[in-house]
């Protein structure tokens, strides 16, 4: 009898690990299935295009892009077409400019003294103002400059292929 009792720490043991496998192979299989919802920290493989089919960014060949799904800091129509998609689902969704970057707006594009740009600037060059706001020359002339502080991709319909990586 007592030689049997030495046994049973082991069995115990065992028993644990056996015990610890079931729970992250449930785990891992109910996170597979789980859908993403605000809150939720997800990570997407993706590369996103224009309608003419001109790829403006990619997560090919970089980690994976991880946000907090409803954060504020992702376009809205990103949020929605990740809200719902499980862990290895794929999809393609097309997102208007309203909840992108929103339509072009004229008023954002403004002259400014050539003079108070740094020398040898080029039309195509980003800069940022001086409060800190991306703004694109638009044109380089002898006295005036033409600048652009819409969002590069303001007034265009994205589309997005995208793959959820993973979900926690």
């Amino acid at each position: 009898m007592i030689r049997n009792l030495k046994r049973v720490p082991v069995l115990l043991i065992m028993c644990g690990f056996v015990m610890c496998g079931l729970m992250v192979w449930a785990s891992s299989a109910i996170a597979e299935d789980r859908v993403a919802k605000d809150g939720d920290k997800v990570s997407i493989h993706y590369t996103g295009s224009l309608e003419d089919k001109t790829v403006f960014d990619t997560s090919e060949n970089r980690e994976p892009l991880e946000f907090t799904l409803g954060d504020k800091n992702l376009i809205a129509g990103m949020t929605n077409g990740v809200r719902g998609m499980k862990v290895g689902e794929s999809k393609t969704i097309t997102i208007p400019q309203e909840q992108a970057y929103g339509p072009y707006d004229d008023k954002l594009v403004f002259e400014v003294p050539t003079k108070n740009l740094p020398p040898g600037i080029k039309a195509g060059t980003p800069l940022r103002d001086p409060q800190g706001n991306m703004v694109m020359v638009k044109e380089v002339n002898a006295e005036k400059s033409l600048l652009d502080a819409n969002h590069i991709l303001a007034g265009k319909t994205l589309i997005f292929d995208i793959k959820v990586v993973s979900i926690k």
